[in-house]
């Protein structure tokens, strides 16, 4: 089961990226911004009208995450802005501390960070993790978020998904091919301790009945996509369901053999169906 599990992380997992190579990084300037004492890194491309604000999943960053669409969206179309959530990346120091608001917590700044890009309406992509704080974000801040778009994440959290957590906890019996970029970025014991911690968080949230962001689903007004790979290993297909039935303005089309990473494997196909409904 283990070895299934590592399997399907490979491309791209809940939480771990198989890093891909990024010539374009190159010719792509970072910049950091200072949230509330925070430092955040991101990049900017593109100069169209409607902006967009990529949001990674636990342990992701800019490229590892997003490299598909920092180069297949539009720039005409889209200002699109990629960021490495705090503590993630190179938005150190400090490493992240995982408190059991942690996704409102990241919404919170999300929020704080386009402001002080001054950008006050947007629309969000969000994967995994990062799809959790764009649907707390979307709920919370209203007025600022025109589209959502979010796969690979859930409302709450069961038993058979943190069972594949804990097969996950001992980054030692991870391969060299899944591990070696994140411990290039957070060094062996920065990627035990922080896949771990946030690990433990969510045994936390799931002992206190499991509600991530479920009770403000209700509160989100915009148009909303919902995406999910039908073979997703780590996201029970009730979740998808769930957010489409809880979220008013939203629809769902499933990706019938997509595991975790869709918008990597499925990158043409994805970035097409998020351009249309952005556009729409």
């Amino acid at each position: 089961m283990l070895k299934t599990i590592l399997q399907n992380f490979r491309s791209n997992g809940k939480c771990l990226m198989k890093m891909s190579t990024v010539p374009e990084a190159t010719a792509i300037k970072s910049h950091t911004a200072n949230i509330n004492g925070q430092i955040i890194n991101y990049i900017k491309v593109g100069n169209g009208k409607r902006s967009v604000l990529c949001f990674p999943g636990a342990l992701g960053t800019i490229w590892s995450d997003f490299k598909p669409q920092i180069e297949g969206l539009n720039r005409s179309e889209f200002t699109t802005i990629v960021w490495d959530p705090p503590g993630y990346g190179d938005s150190r120091p400090p490493n992240r501390n995982f408190t059991e608001n942690f996704y409102e917590n990241d919404a919170d700044t999300a929020q704080q960070f386009m402001k002080f890009l001054g950008i006050r309406k947007f629309s969000l992509l969000g994967w995994s993790d990062g799809g959790i704080s764009g649907l707390i974000l979307a709920a919370k801040y209203q007025e600022n978020v025109e589209k959502l778009v979010v796969w690979g994440s859930n409302s709450y959290v069961i038993e058979e998904e943190l069972e594949a957590y804990e097969k996950l906890r001992d980054t030692a019996k991870w391969s060299e091919k899944m591990k070696g970029p994140l411990v290039a970025m957070y060094t062996e014991e920065g990627l035990h301790n922080m896949w771990n911690d946030w690990c433990d968080t969510l045994v936390k949230i799931y002992s206190k009945g499991g509600d991530i962001c479920k009770g403000v689903l209700k509160d989100i007004k915009c148009p909303t996509m919902i995406l999910h790979g039908d073979k997703d290993p780590l996201v029970a297909d009730e979740h998808p369901d769930y957010l489409l039935k809880n979220i008013k303005r939203s629809k769902l089309h499933r990706y019938p053999d997509g595991k975790h990473n869709i918008h990597l494997k499925y990158a043409d196909d994805f970035n097409k169906r998020v351009t249309d409904f952005l556009l729409l």
